[in-house]
């Protein structure tokens, strides 16, 4: 009939693996986790933190961003389409919890930046593993992207399909940093579309670095502890980035609004039983 549109086609497995992305989108619970580990809401770390704590998560999470997105404009490897090394990446994060453990929240400006980079060689580990070329701008700013994924607890159904509102949300600054990067080829942080991309993306990934910061606040959290609360904090991440980038693998087969109007037409399925990612993780 025309005027009619038919649906995209995927095959079993591309579906299962959309199924699987929407809910690992759509389910973050990432405060969950470290209320589970610690035993105690993480509400009770906030309010032990000191005083300034927002300006200081403020200002380090912008300053790590920054230097992130320098990062991200770099050759971050090859295109070879192999499984991505998510256990050696909590290595290096959990290493820098256990000292970050040892030396409280002062060491926030300086553990920071460190585990979003190891965070960041990550996300761009697991899109190379989805068949992107980290060579591609477009790629460097998804990984980018995902540091603004998840953070939110698990909402009434009007809540769903947060995914889609949160890159619809960042479509234009992250049009505008494309745009400026491909001009210029360097990340100048006095730059207006960099500031835009910087803020909006800062706006989300400080909400869950709060979180992070609180659960390490409640008593008796040491080196041990702080730790674990970081290898959540990149499971969390390595959980978005292969969600995003299955979305983004099966958008560049089909189309966009194809995989978006698919996506959204997916019920949020149960929490599968079998393991925690789309790929096989090594």
């Amino acid at each position: 009939m025309e005027g009619v549109v038919e649906p995209v086609q995927l095959t079993s497995e591309e579906l299962s693996e959309l199924r699987r992305a929407k809910w690992i989108l759509e389910h973050p619970s990432l405060a969950i986790r470290m209320t589970n580990l610690l035993g105690v809401p993480i509400e009770k770390g906030f309010k032990l933190l000191p005083k300034g704590c927002a300006k200081l998560v403020h200002r380090s999470v912008r300053a790590a961003l920054f230097q992130t997105l320098k990062a991200a404009t770099l050759s971050l490897g090859s295109h070879q389409q192999t499984p991505s090394s998510d256990r050696f990446h909590k290595i290096i994060v959990g290493t820098s919890g256990a000292v970050a453990g040892t030396f409280g929240f002062a060491s926030l400006p300086v553990e920071l930046p460190l585990s979003t980079a190891a965070m960041l060689r990550s996300i761009a580990d697991i899109a190379r593993s989805e068949g992107h070329r980290l060579s591609d701008l477009e790629t460097q700013l998804a990984c980018l992207e995902v540091f603004a994924l998840g953070g939110r607890p698990p909402g009434p159904r009007d809540q769903e399909n947060q995914y889609w509102i949160i890159r619809a949300g960042l479509a234009r600054a992250i049009s505008e940093a494309s745009t400026y990067l491909a001009n210029r080829g360097i990340v100048n942080e006095t730059a207006p579309a960099i500031v835009r991309l910087i803020a909006a993306i800062a706006g989300r990934f400080g909400v869950i670095v709060s979180e992070q910061i609180a659960a390490k606040a409640v008593p008796l959290v040491g080196a041990a502890s702080s730790s674990a609360i970081n290898l959540i904090f990149m499971g969390h991440f390595q959980r978005m980035a292969r969600g995003h980038f299955t979305v983004k693998r099966l958008e560049k087969k089909y189309g966009a609004q194809e995989i978006e109007d698919l996506y959204r037409s997916i019920p949020v399925p149960l929490p599968p039983k079998d393991r925690e990612s789309t790929r096989p993780v090594h």
